[in-house]
């Protein structure tokens, strides 16, 4: 597995491919063994390196991914193959925002797709989450750049910064979820529904 995570970082880098920070991955799969959780959803898989690290941190966590982009999505089933997990992590090839969820709920969705979508994928996917479930986000920070969109020079940077910005406003003054922001890495939070933290 130490092999094929670093196979996964290499290509990562050769291939200017986002994955997530060493730690904030080591903070979720502390997360999902202390919690118990069974149940995930990630949304934006990449080459599958947080899914096959999720699915590995408690024996009996199975993860459901969706990627839009097909030379992800293919990478990601062949690492998810190499890894041996391929009973316990459901690669999906579609867009989020239009993937069809029926009859099954999660104890963690895990954002980390397209950044300027963080609101909606929220609105869409808090409806599957468990009464005591959470949504964890990465990249709040982004790079350094988040809270300092005035500075920006890039139109479409800035305008990414933007909505990222935006986005922690919703979770500060979401009337139904209770956040917290953790400084790890690129910047992650955890959302909970306030009724069932009283």
């Amino acid at each position: 597995m130490k092999e094929l995570l670093l196979e996964m970082e290499n290509y990562a880098k050769e291939k200017n491919v986002p994955i997530i920070e060493k730690e904030s991955i080591a903070f979720i799969m502390k997360f999902i063994k202390a919690n118990n959780i069974k149940n995930i959803l990630e949304i934006g898989s990449a080459i599958g390196y947080s899914a096959i690290l999720m699915a590995s941190s408690n024996q009996e966590t199975k993860v459901t991914t969706i990627e839009r982009d097909e030379t992800r999505y293919m990478e990601c089933l062949k690492n998810v193959k190499k890894a041996g997990l391929d009973k316990k992590i459901n690669v999906v090839f579609q867009d989020a925002l239009e993937v069809n969820l029926s009859d099954v709920t999660y104890d963690l969705i895990f954002i980390d797709a397209a950044k300027g979508q963080y609101t909606k994928f929220f609105e869409k996917f808090k409806y599957f989450l468990e009464p005591n479930g959470v949504i964890i986000t990465d990249n709040l920070k982004f790079h350094g750049y988040v809270g300092k969109s005035a500075s920006i020079d890039s139109k479409n940077l800035r305008g990414l910064v933007e909505k990222i910005e935006k986005y922690i406003e919703f979770l500060k003054e979401n009337e139904e979820f209770e956040t917290k922001f953790y400084d790890l890495g690129d910047g992650l939070s955890i959302s909970k529904r306030k009724n069932e933290s009283k």
